[in-house]
């Protein structure tokens, strides 16, 4: 039993930002309402989730992962959708908005706090859809995550990935823009280096069983809150895989 605890406790720590971790502890409080920071989430929210319905050809009665689950935005949404969702974080606070929000919103949705590589063990071939937004630039190896994504969906299933790419563009409007001039995400949010581009994820995807099915881009216009899908993908993109 010892020897299960401390394997537990080095695969939950090894790919953890703990910085990512304590900002999002300090605002968690203000991931739902109208003065949250999070809003421009939720302005994306429907084009993203959107997206996943199409790719995945309907989410109802489906088992869902959603990685990086936060304070709940994506999950509610597929929840809602009829889906089995399961959220997925290893922030405390982020999950007990989440469980709060739910609870209030009469919503079923099982919240773990856990990292997904120590998830992937006890989950092998189970999720018919998993959804990893806004994660893979956040984490020190972002290629592990893409791999238990791999091991934890079934034939046929569907998984989603969305990250930034590492782009001049990127940099102006997400970190220069989006941070420091209009302030509509926490300063420090992101880091340009871990930006990954499209070449660099589809060569990870390759490692695994997964298969790219589509690539498109997403564009937020901060100042009417709209967002739409886009054929350019030098700033932020989704990708489609499935397991075959």
């Amino acid at each position: 039993m010892k020897d299960i605890i401390i394997d537990k406790l080095t695969i939950t720590q090894k790919n953890i930002n703990k910085t990512k971790i304590s900002k999002s502890n300090a605002s968690t409080s203000q991931w739902w309402g109208p003065y949250n920071i999070f809003k421009p989430l939720h302005h994306i929210n429907l084009t993203r989730f959107n997206y996943i319905i199409e790719h995945s050809n309907g989410l109802f009665g489906k088992k869902v992962l959603d990685v990086g689950c936060g304070g709940g935005i994506l999950s509610e949404s597929m929840a809602q959708a009829g889906a089995q969702v399961i959220g997925l974080d290893i922030s405390t606070s982020a999950l007990e908005a989440a469980k709060l929000h739910a609870l209030n919103q009469n919503l079923n949705i099982h919240y773990i706090q856990e990292t997904i590589k120590y998830h992937a063990l006890n989950h092998i071939d189970y999720y018919d859809v998993i959804t990893c937004m806004e994660v893979l630039e956040h984490v020190p190896d972002p290629i592990s995550i893409v791999h238990a994504c791999s091991t934890m969906i079934k034939i046929d299933g569907s998984v989603f990935f969305s990250t930034l790419n590492r782009t001049f563009k990127s940099w102006l409007l997400v970190i220069i823009g989006a941070e420091y001039f209009l302030r509509l995400i926490q300063k420090g949010t992101h880091n340009f280096n871990k930006f990954i581009t499209p070449s660099e994820l589809l060569e990870w995807i390759d490692s695994t069983t997964l298969e790219e099915q589509n690539i498109t881009g997403l564009y937020y216009n901060p100042f009417t809150k709209k967002c739409a899908l886009i054929h350019n993908i030098d700033t932020n993109y989704i990708l489609h895989t499935q397991r075959k």
